[in-house]
């Protein structure tokens, strides 16, 4: 592939004293070539499986963002905060209508204020 094919040609006699083995192996070495050229040209058609790889991709460093970020957080917290953090989400655990109530509370509220502003 990288030779002119003007002069590819002219080494003919050259190529009578090669061995059927050395041909072989350049058969080979071009059927090689020409399937990973093949493959090459399959995946920039492949429009559906370039982008399910930039998703991958992007799901990939959201997550690495996510862990770094979450790991500095976790360091850079107060232990104190932390373990306040933790009693509110064990006690919410514990006892969910309080704050269920209130969520029902509020969002009737949005939803009143937004109904109401219509004509």
């Amino acid at each position: 592939m990288d030779q002119d094919p003007r002069t590819a040609g002219a080494t003919v006699g050259a190529e009578e004293a090669r061995s059927p083995e050395e041909i072989r192996a350049d058969i080979e070495q071009t059927r090689d070539e020409v399937g990973d050229t093949v493959e090459a040209l399959a995946a920039k058609t492949d429009v559906k499986g370039q982008a399910q790889q930039r998703i991958a991709d992007a799901k990939a460093t959201v997550q690495r963002k996510r862990d770094e970020l979450t790991g500095k957080a976790k360091n850079t917290t107060p232990q104190s905060a932390q373990q306040s953090g933790q009693q509110l989400v064990t006690k919410v655990r514990e006892n969910p209508a309080p704050v269920a109530i209130s969520g029902a509370a509020l969002a009737g509220f949005v939803l009143g204020r937004l109904t109401g502003r219509r004509p």
